[in-house]
């Protein structure tokens, strides 16, 4: 179960904060390697030769791709505490569908507040609150989306709160007043060690997305 645990990754990306985190959760001991994502390691090749991407969970020798399947893998190979994952099947599916929710709705949303200008840009931004608003109700009256503990999906999701700043101010929106409920939950999880320590600093993270932005955008 233990062993050598190496994690492939890079500090602003969302979805390496998640195995970060999941990793925290558990207290696994890991070796940290920094991508430089212009210039891919020879190891990252060869541990996800399909995607060629970032995180990668090398577990004795052996490589885990996909940040969510990561999380899931790292939930039953160290169950011994904190589970992630609902031990019920049908609350488990019900996780796995609204972390896929995450993936598949907020993530491409989010992405066009800070790499599109326009009418596109405009779109985003209605799907981004549009989206948030409904995992709000998802959320209801529950400290966390599976109830009383942090699980599943509080960890696909609170990973995009480092990026709230850089989507507020190149996005032009105001998150805390579309959707008070989401903010009031990402602070309950930063009261979380594993979260807080996770998380890096939003204006960091800002700094980091306007120049990456340049890559998208010519103003």
């Amino acid at each position: 179960m233990a062993g050598e645990v190496v994690l492939l990754d890079f500090w602003p990306s969302l979805y390496g904060m998640r195995v970060r985190i999941a990793l925290a959760e558990k207290g696994i001991k890991y070796e940290s390697k920094e991508e430089d994502l212009s210039n891919k390691s020879p190891l990252l090749l060869e541990m996800n030769p399909i995607n060629k991407q970032i995180p990668v969970l090398i577990h004795n020798g052996k490589p885990v791709c996909e940040s969510l399947i990561i999380v899931q893998y790292i939930d039953e190979v160290w169950n011994d505490k904190s589970p992630l994952l609902p031990s019920d099947p049908y609350q488990r599916a019900q996780a796995r569908f609204w972390a896929d929710f995450v993936d598949k709705k907020v993530s491409g949303a989010a992405k066009k507040l800070w790499s599109t200008t326009g009418e596109e840009q405009e779109a985003g931004k209605k799907e981004f609150i549009e989206f948030l608003k409904t995992l709000e109700v998802e959320l209801g009256d529950k400290p966390y989306f599976g109830g009383e503990t942090f699980g599943y999906v509080d960890l696909s999701l609170i990973t995009f709160y480092s990026w709230f700043h850089a989507y507020e101010v190149l996005g032009n929106i105001n998150i805390e007043a579309e959707c008070p409920k989401i903010i009031a939950w990402a602070k309950r999880c930063l009261q979380k060690e594993a979260v807080a320590k996770t998380l890096p600093d939003q204006k960091k993270v800002y700094e980091f997305v306007v120049q990456l932005r340049k890559m998208f955008v010519s103003e």
